[in-house]
Order: structure tokens, then sequence, then C-alpha cells
């Protein structure tokens, strides 16, 4: 199965779509089969693990062609101390999370990782 997103003129993703292998075996005859069943040529392949476009697209995102990747133009975070990460073109806490097997939840009072969960379970 190889997934793809529908872009408008803006390069913003209003519609996902998937294509069967013998239909999409490269991504170019997969977005010819789009063009021909939905008479759009505006297309772009991302796969469920995110191995390439570095994201998932979604309906609203934006392709970014400089990027190869889709991203959200705006924090989507619900902390609003999260910033852009270049790399991997997400919005992210300002601090790393510590990468241990410990359980944290991030703090937007103190800006920081507390060990533990938050409130409602969340991290």
């Amino acid at each position: 199965m190889k997934y793809f997103a529908k872009l408008d003129l803006n390069n913003k993703v209003i519609a996902v779509t998937h294509v069967g292998e013998n239909n999409a075996p490269t991504e170019e005859a997969g977005i010819q089969y789009l063009n021909n069943f939905y008479s759009h040529s505006s297309w772009k392949e991302y796969k469920p693990d995110a191995s390439i476009r570095k994201n998932i697209a979604e309906i609203g995102m934006i392709y970014d062609e400089s990027k190869d990747a889709f991203l959200w133009l705006e924090n989507n975070t619900g902390w609003a101390s999260s910033v852009f990460n270049e790399e991997k073109c997400i919005w992210d806490h300002p601090i790393p999370h510590p990468g241990d097997h410990n359980i944290y939840h991030w703090d937007e009072d103190t800006l920081s990782w507390i060990s533990g969960l938050g409130p409602g379970g969340r991290s």
C-alpha cells in the first residue's frame, strides 16, 4: 500500500488517500494513477512510519518543498513554549526530553521535565 497527500495550490494537504502497490510501484506512477482517477495533479507520497517526508501527512499540514517535509506552520502541541525543530520539522519542547526510560511530564510553568505523569496522565 502506498499513501499520498493531495495538495492545493499552496501545498496545503487537503486530503489523504492510499493506492495499491500494483497501481503505484513508484511515486511517479502513483501520482499518475491518482491524477487519472481524480483529475488532480498535485500529490506527494508519504509513509505511515514517516520514513519519507519526515512526518505523516495530515489534512491542514503544508508540504514544504525546500525541506521535503510535511509540517504544521503553527504550534499545534498545546504548549506555548514549543519551538519548531528544523531537523525533524515538528513543534517540540524547548528543552530535550531526558531520554532515559523514566516517565516524565512537561511542566509549562517551569519549562522543565518533571519525573512522573502529569495531570490526566499527559507527558
